[in-house]
């Protein structure tokens, strides 16, 4: 009986420490997944505005000002990916190394506590006092020792709980420069801010310049030889790109006649013709508005806009650490529960197999020293 209870503590235990490792191990995947995709995304965006910086429509670019900021921005947007991922996998591996070496520490005492119960049964049957003496003094010192790792168990499994109490807490209140940051910390807000502040001047930049071109150059009829306006543009006007962005940054519904980011290349393919001569050079040989390398240069400028105004939502939720409360709201729900569960296992188990261990060391004192009494006797 007892080396069956023995057994079920052990197998109590393997079970707990192994659903205990896999769920700390995928939760800590989970957090590296999510840090993952913000590094990417900032990292992307910095490479989105560095374009911007080097957009071009007939020799017209971005003002001067405008770079110099986008390199400032752009600096910034690289330290914090820096940062930000060094910060994710240092802390995920600290953790997985605990995690491993912990289960291997569980192992370990399962095992060896097995085979003394084991052995323990063995030599009393046979009468082995010496070596059942040697037994007990190694099985006290197991118990002694699993009995410390049940109560530091007991402490993680509080750990655990107060971590996902803090979780909550945070995602209802967010706090700054909290020791949730070892989990998942947040962009600074300043670099988050000025970003979305760039994006939004970069985006609406960019229309304008590529309005302008358009306006000015495209749709104008110039008399020959006035070079680099005149290409021998005619036919219908082009429609001019939509700004999704009033001049205070707020949303803006496009007007009749302008196109937006995606219908924009298809809708300037019909104002295409077909160009000769030199690079930078080219002249209209049939009817149209703008020139294949012009055109080329405007989609690309259209595209780059499109991907910074994309990032808005993006930029949005670093301004308010929105990702992060999303992480911890998704591992409360998910991952949580779990943690707790596999945690109160692992020390139920640890429990048991030191209070079966006791008990049979007891019993093995008890039964050598009945069969010493009666080889006395006899």
């Amino acid at each position: 009986i007892r080396l069956s209870a023995h057994r079920v503590g052990c197998l109590l235990l393997n079970i707990g420490q192994m659903a205990f490792h896999t769920s700390t191990i995928n939760t800590v995947d989970y957090v590296v997944g999510q840090g993952n995709l913000t590094v990417d995304n900032l990292r992307n965006f910095a490479g989105s505005l560095a374009a911007a910086k080097n957009i071009g429509v007939d020799q017209i670019f971005l003002p001067v000002e405008v770079q110099r900021k986008i390199d400032v921005v752009e600096e910034k947007l690289n330290s914090s990916a820096n940062e930000f991922s060094a910060r994710i996998v240092l802390n995920s591996d600290k953790i997985k190394n605990v995690v491993d070496l912990m289960q291997v520490a569980l192992m370990d005492v399962g095992s060896v506590m097995l085979v003394l119960a084991i052995l323990g049964l063995i030599f009393s049957v046979l009468g082995l006092q010496c070596f059942v003496s040697l037994l007990v003094i190694a099985g006290w010192v197991f118990v002694t020792v699993t009995l410390m790792m049940a109560g530091g168990f007991v402490l993680l499994h509080n750990v655990v709980g107060d971590t996902c109490v803090a979780m909550d807490e945070w995602v209802t209140h967010p706090q700054d420069h909290t020791a949730l940051d070892d989990i998942l910390p947040c962009v600074d807000v300043g670099t988050a801010n000025e970003s979305m502040h760039r994006s939004e001047e970069v985006t609406a930049q960019l229309v304008a310049l590529v309005n302008n071109v358009i306006v000015n150059i495209s749709n104008r009829d110039f008399p020959p030889g006035l070079q680099p306006l005149y290409f021998n543009q005619s036919g219908p006007k082009m429609p001019v790109l939509c700004n999704p962005l009033k001049p205070d940054m707020s949303p803006r519904e496009c007007a009749s006649g302008e196109v937006d980011f995606k219908t924009a290349p298809g809708e300037w393919k019909k104002f295409q013709c077909q160009a000769k001569g030199p690079a930078g050079k080219e002249v209209c040989t049939t009817v149209g508005r703008v020139t294949p390398a012009a055109y080329n240069q405007m989609t690309a400028a259209a595209s780059i806009s499109m991907g910074l105004y994309e990032y808005g939502p993006f930029l949005m939720n670093l301004q308010d650490c929105t990702f992060v409360r999303e992480t911890f709201t998704s591992i409360s729900v998910n991952n949580c529960p779990g943690l707790r569960y596999f945690s109160k296992t692992v020390y139920h188990g640890l429990i048991l197999v030191s209070a079966s261990v006791m008990v049979s060391i007891v019993c093995w004192m008890v039964h050598t020293r009945q069969r010493s009494l009666r080889g006395k006797q006899e």
